[in-house]
């Protein structure tokens, strides 16, 4: 695999194109015109002979297997967490660089684990493979991350209002038919989520640890500590599900050692990249999933004095959870490695 090659146009592969954040991965690497040499589209062998527009292309979905990844740079993989352990060694051995979005490998101590405008350089270190931090984590971390530049924060209680999209595809459309079956008087199906979504609200149902916090809850708590690079950074997170299609919320509080002026904080996140202020106070306007819903920044805003703590902030966000909080975070990174001469093969070329 040539340098020269790399530096220009990349052989990519989407693993897990037919979903969600793998229909998203499409649009974003075909608006943000990244240097393409090739796209292969990947999933199940059930989705496999699916035909799909690119680029004035029609492109077929190919079932993944033993020599998917040849021939292939960079491998965009959003398939899940077994999917991704099954093939992305076999991805890295064939000479690609894994790009992955599940929690496979996300506390793997040899893996990075990046948010482009947090640790760039974290992805430098990559031994074949990178991972995309869950979206909770990510649209916390943008918002946080500026404020910890100025003044280090101490501790962190967010709770979350996930949307559907956060569960997948399946779980968006049977939001919608949970909604339409309430309301015509019948009984909501309910396969990918445990109980109605619809006119209702429930914690997050990942598995329960013995502190009786939930696999969702901790990956916010240990991946925002390896992203900071803050191993004692005090976090305590509740993560609920929402009837919101694909934008998650976070009502975040945040100590710091001294008090951080409401006025300071709103500068910093006015120039944050990747964020959007959005603050009427006299309309009460503030984010909405609605209005994230597409974007690609994170709005942030109802910044204000923790009344209860000197030393206390309180803000809150939206962020679309496919884009920012899977899709455009993996793009970015791609784009990183690219820019930074840094996605090369890790074995030699035939």
């Amino acid at each position: 695999m040539e340098e020269s090659h790399l530096s220009s146009q990349v052989r990519v592969a989407i693993l897990g194109a037919t979903g969600a954040v793998g229909e998203e991965l499409r649009l974003l690497l075909q608006s943000r015109n990244f240097p393409l040499a090739d796209l292969k589209l990947l999933a199940s062998p059930r989705s496999a002979g699916r035909v799909i527009p690119f680029q004035g292309e029609k492109l077929p979905v190919e079932a993944v297997g033993e020599h998917s990844f040849d021939k292939v740079d960079l491998v965009l993989a959003s398939a899940g967490g077994a999917t991704s352990k099954a093939w992305a060694a076999i991805a890295v051995k064939s000479g690609a660089v894994v790009i992955d979005n599940s929690s496979a490998f996300r506390m793997d101590p040899q893996v990075p684990l990046v948010i482009p405008e947090i640790n760039p350089e974290a992805a430098a270190n990559h031994q074949g493979i990178i991972a995309n931090p869950n979206c909770t984590t990510i649209l916390m971390g943008m918002a946080v991350w500026p404020l910890h530049q100025v003044q280090p924060v101490k501790r962190i209680v967010v709770a979350t209002y996930q949307s559907a999209s956060g569960a997948g595809m399946k779980a968006m459309e049977e939001l919608k038919l949970q909604t339409q079956a309430i309301l015509e008087g019948g009984t909501p199906p309910t396969e990918s989520f445990p109980y109605p979504l619809a006119f209702n609200l429930f914690p997050h149902n990942s598995p329960l640890n013995e502190q009786g916090y939930c696999q969702e809850e901790m990956k916010m708590v240990n991946e925002t500590r390896k992203i900071f690079n803050a191993p004692q950074l005090k976090i305590s997170a509740t993560c609920v599900r929402v009837p919101v299609l694909r934008a998650h919320s976070e009502a975040v509080n945040l100590e710091f050692d001294q008090p951080m002026p409401v006025a300071q904080a709103r500068e910093i996140l006015a120039t944050a990249p990747g964020v959007k202020l959005v603050e009427d106070w006299q309309a009460n306007y503030f984010p909405m999933p609605i209005d994230a819903s597409g974007n690609d920044e994170v709005l942030v805003g109802r910044i204000r004095q923790d009344l209860s703590h000197p030393c206390g902030l309180e803000i809150w966000l939206s962020g679309d959870q496919i884009r920012k909080g899977a899709a455009l975070n993996a793009v970015q990174i791609a784009e990183l490695l690219v820019a930074k001469n840094w996605l090369k093969s890790l074995v030699p070329s035939s």
